[in-house]
């Protein structure tokens, strides 16, 4: 079966397989994100190359399928110990923050107008872990491509100003354990919030990924939320409404399994290392659909939006702080 969907789609995948192979090339000279590099490199090749109508069977499976199994395989990483081990406080705080982006997101994307499912997936990488969650959450929301990629680069952005801006900001007014709160919370991937505590020290670094990784803790539960939510929304009718894609049902039964036994380091090392090619794999293939004139025009108010929900998520993690005297 494989073997026959890989044929009947082969120009399509090798395409995007050959984007991705060179994004991480060149992530290894210029130190960049490889997932975000092949979104980039996709872009470019879908809007100066015409391509032949036979790659789209596989450019659609690519940025569909692919999608799913690398959201699969994200699973193994979750693990909630890491969200237990933190403080009362530390929990309240990433738990009361997540909900107040997520409810500006509910909010504010009518006001801002964010074409699509744009805003709530820049909402929900805000709210959770970036590119990740919005790869998490996209496959059953979004069903324009562009979405995705605007989502994308919008949370990428805002994270590596946050990974450069903040502890220049912070250091000398913050205590470690406030710049590791602070950073673990609000920057989007696990490597702005590294780079980010690094930058001011060993013990503020650490403590800022073991937040971080509380905070992915919770994107199985965020993602039965919103589409508990997404499903009210469209069908106000219907007292229950939770019908998760076979995906997100996968990723949630293996990451409470993951979490209850202890997996061989060789096997979270490999679903790792698959699941960020297959994501640069499907970056890739989104980007050959996604054009310059629907970017600029979409991408201004995705933009401003990711602005405004990066600055009230920093504004409630500093009061909480304050409130906590952490």
């Amino acid at each position: 079966m494989l073997k026959r969907l890989f044929l009947s789609n082969r120009a399509g995948i090798l395409l995007a397989l050959v984007i991705t192979s060179g994004a991480y090339f060149l992530s290894t000279i210029i130190s960049f994100n490889a997932v975000l590099l092949a979104l980039v490199l996709g872009i470019l090749v879908g809007n100066l190359v015409n391509l032949p109508d036979i790659t789209k069977s596989g450019i659609k499976t690519s940025s569909g399928l692919i999608l799913e199994l690398a959201i699969i395989l994200m699973a193994f990483g979750i693990n909630y110990t890491s969200f237990i081990t933190l403080g009362w406080q530390t929990i309240l705080i990433i738990v009361a923050t997540i909900t107040a982006v997520l409810i500006s997101t509910v909010q504010l994307s009518k006001v801002f107008k964010c074409p699509g499912s744009t805003g709530w997936l820049v909402g929900f990488g805000t709210a959770i872990c970036g590119s990740s969650a919005i790869a998490a959450l996209a496959p059953s929301i979004s069903k324009d491509k562009t979405d995705i990629g605007i989502a994308l680069a919008v949370v990428n952005l805002f994270g590596l100003l946050g990974m450069v801006v903040i502890p220049v900001i912070t250091k000398d007014y913050l205590t470690d354990v406030q710049n590791g709160v602070l950073i673990g919370t609000s920057l989007h991937s696990v490597g702005n919030v590294a780079g980010a505590g690094a930058s001011l020290s060993n013990a503020v670094g650490e403590l800022a990924v073991t937040v971080k990784l509380g905070r992915v803790a919770l994107l199985t539960p965020a993602l039965l939320v919103i589409s508990f939510f997404l499903g009210k929304k469209t069908n106000p009718d219907v007292k229950t409404k939770l019908n998760l894609p076979w995906y997100l049902v996968t990723f949630i039964v293996i990451s409470v399994l993951g979490s209850i036994f202890t997996m061989p380091s060789e096997v979270l090392s490999l679903a790792k290392q698959s699941s960020n090619f297959l994501l640069a794999m499907a970056m890739a293939a989104i980007g050959l659909k996604v054009s310059f004139k629907t970017l600029l025009s979409s991408g201004k108010k995705g933009l401003i939006f990711g602005a405004v929900l990066f600055a009230i998520q920093l504004v409630v993690i500093a009061g909480l702080m304050w409130v906590f005297k952490t």
